[in-house]
């Protein structure tokens, strides 16, 4: 039986897949779906199954997927209507704007996959040309400044952009990172368990496969790839993993131009800067000087051919994606389909979407939120993240462990934060973008040297604080720590996740609780550490950081028995500022909730009282299914915990839960000692 579930099941998404048509208007999908629930299961007993388990029975894995969830399905729609948006400007050959002109050109160009195939590797021999006429290491600083520029690619050794300063946020400087792996994380390259052995021993068959395409003979191909993982293992061994990553402290190190050359001696960092377009440089954040150690020791004993055979291999695998269908395939086959268990490529109009998404993002987005988001929504969500923020104004003040010299601090730092809602009050000047209907490569890029050179100008001037780290049409949401602000583009404020069409409850459940979220992570383990202007500053009393920390440990505890796949648990320490987030998110729509209705007649609906409306609302923004590959890749890399327990392990935390749902001590969904942070 279990042999037929694969075959049966992909011929099902097949033709599922052969469906998809763009979107004129948005499906309707409610906010609280009672089809979606299970009311089978006990929600005293497994909440996360009461809400999601009819969804989870009738929405399998598309064949596309590495996993399926609400906003996965959410995300696919705004694909789809986007889809329309720039199909029918690619086809429009008069009465566009620039913008209109950049995005469908360049769309067209991508969906053009007989011209793409006819040239097959030919758009990666500038870089390959470039790359074999190296003399010495002497050449590499200029050659790594043109790669980075134009691929963005964090495969090259390091990374080097802007960001703000973590002493004083006004002041944006260089950034010099880490980078240079292939694989998703370092631990895959230290971990010694059976199936890492195995991603490691299929990672190096497809980079030696990736040489083949190349030209490469089979047995040359084959040494180059083991010293591809040579020098890569090397530099994973070198970087910091997730966790300590999330210590800010561990990636602020301000050095002069002096210090950081003084890291890599065998590197001219004067010709780098200048070749990246940059004048000359005294102020530099290194956030992993170990790295760069380990750099530095590799450019030392690595001999010119195999620095070179590094270059190729990481400019290949940065091109592949918008290569012939056979650098396509190979590349799908390993870091899709082995790691993540998907076993379909998408759609090329999906690539082909969310490449003119990622790379000309706010003129596509202000297509869809001239289509897709109304005053009235804006007016309606930046309501309801004000009320938010004044319950957790009531929270911080009635705090029986936080003494009033940190309240106060509290308080300034939540009274600064800035609301940004739908799309930003400037739109980015795409103007200098050279888009052209036929030349799809060079159009990627073109894009990717402008994003790349936008970001490196930032240095040294002031601080733009309407920047938007995410697309108009983004289905997600996130908090900057250093802008001190919380972000929700419109395409996360679509049905199912904010339905107009909906009583309060669920929408304060979902969106609201998803506000809650954001705004905690300003006072999570991570966010505590900025202050009310974004400096990395410690504000708080000892005796406070202690009970912070006490209490984040009960969450952290509580997550790392939770089981993720097979017997991997949840990384609590990595997963623990999310974990705080949806504990003290959900906290706040609570009361925001209550505030807004305080005054009304409620009434049940479809069986269920306002109170379990409000959290099967905020239950069903989590349902998803996910593929067992994938979910290993999440324990290593995503610090968000799966879905059923961003669900249940807030539910036993909650009082007002175990209310409406009448449940009682000793069920599984009852926690003796609660957590609460915020």
């Amino acid at each position: 039986m279990k042999s037929l579930l694969v075959p049966l099941l992909a011929v099902t998404l097949t033709a599922s897949a052969q469906t998809e048509k763009p979107l004129t208007s948005f499906p309707y999908t409610p906010g609280l779906d009672v089809t979606s629930m299970d009311k089978t299961a006990d929600p005293c007993v497994d909440f996360y199954q009461y809400s999601c388990g009819g969804w989870m029975k009738n929405n399998p894995i598309p064949a596309d997927q590495p996993r399926w969830s609400v906003y996965g399905k959410l995300y696919q729609d705004n694909q789809q209507f986007l889809w329309d948006i720039l199909d029918q400007l690619s086809k429009q050959t008069s009465g566009r704007n620039t913008n209109q002109q950049k995005i469908g050109d360049y769309f067209g160009a991508c969906m053009d996959e007989a011209a793409v195939n006819k040239l097959g590797a030919k758009p990666l021999q500038p870089y390959l040309d470039q790359i074999a006429a190296m003399q010495s290491t002497k050449d590499l600083p200029a050659l790594l400044a043109g790669l980075h520029t134009s691929l963005q690619t964090g495969g090259l050794f390091f990374n080097f952009g802007s960001n703000q300063d973590y002493e004083n946020s006004q002041n944006v400087i260089a950034f010099a990172e880490a980078g240079g792996l292939g694989l998703p994380d370092r631990d895959y390259y230290t971990k010694t368990d059976e199936k890492s052995v195995d991603i490691r021993n299929k990672y190096v068959l497809h980079v030696q496969k990736m040489f083949g395409l190349l030209g490469d003979k089979p047995d040359v191909a084959k040494a180059e790839a083991a010293k591809v993982m040579e020098i890569e293992t090397a530099l994973a061994k070198a970087s910091l993993t997730r966790v300590e990553r999330r210590d800010p402290y561990k990636l602020f190190h301000k050095v002069d131009f002096k210090g950081l050359q003084a890291m890599t001696p065998d590197f001219d960092w004067s010709i780098y800067i200048k070749d990246i377009g940059l004048p000359a440089q005294n102020t530099f954040n290194v956030t992993q000087p170990a790295l760069y150690a380990e750099l530095d020791k590799q450019l030392k004993a690595l001999n010119l051919e195999d620095i070179k055979t590094y270059l190729r291999w990481h400019t290949a695998h940065a091109v592949a994606p918008y290569l012939s269908d056979d650098f396509v395939n190979e590349n799908f086959n390993f870091f899709s389909k082995t790691l993540r268990g998907v076993l379909q490529l998408r759609p090329r109009w999906k690539r082909c979407v969310t490449l003119v998404d990622d790379q000309l993002g706010e003129a596509l987005g202000q297509e869809f939120v001239a289509r897709a988001f109304s005053p009235e929504l804006k007016q309606k969500t930046n309501l309801m993240a004000r009320q938010i923020e004044q319950s957790l104004e009531e929270d911080i003040n009635t705090l029986a462990w936080m003494s009033p010299a940190t309240k106060q601090q509290a308080l300034e730092k939540l009274h600064t934060i800035v609301n940004k809602i739908g799309y930003p009050d400037k739109w980015r000047d795409y103007s200098s973008v050279d888009i052209k209907p036929n030349d799809f490569v060079g159009n990627v890029q073109r894009a990717a040297t402008f994003e790349s050179k936008r970001d490196l100008n930032k240095i040294g001037k002031p601080l733009d604080r309407g920047e938007w780290g995410m697309t108009p049409p983004t289905v997600n949401a996130y908090f900057n720590s250093q802008m001190n602000d919380i972000n929700f583009p419109a395409g996360v404020l679509q049905p199912p996740l904010y339905d107009p069409k909906m009583d309060d409850a669920p929408n304060y459940g979902n969106t609201g609780g998803t506000i809650g979220h954001e705004l905690t992570h300003g006072f999570d383990d991570q966010g505590r550490q900025f202050d009310a202007q974004g400096n990395l500053k410690d504000w708080w009393t000892k005796d406070d950081a202690k009970n912070f920390t006490d209490r984040a440990q009960c969450i952290v505890d509580q997550y790392a028995q939770y089981t993720v796949v097979d017997d991997i648990k949840i990384n609590s320490k990595l997963t623990e500022g999310e974990d705080i987030a949806d504990l003290g998110g959900l906290v706040l729509a609570w009361m925001a909730w209550k505030d807004q209705t305080k005054n009304m007649k409620l009434e049940s609906r479809d069986g269920l009282s306002p109170e379990q409306r409000f959290f099967v609302g905020y239950a069903q923004w989590a349902c998803e299914n996910d593929r067992p590959e994938n979910l290993r890749v999440s324990a290593i890399t995503d610090p968000h915990s799966p879905g059923k327990y961003r669900v249940n392990g807030l539910m036993v935390n909650m009082e007002e839960f175990q209310k409406a749902f009448s449940c009682k001590a000793g069920q599984p969904m009852v926690r003796e000692n609660r957590c609460r942070v915020w």
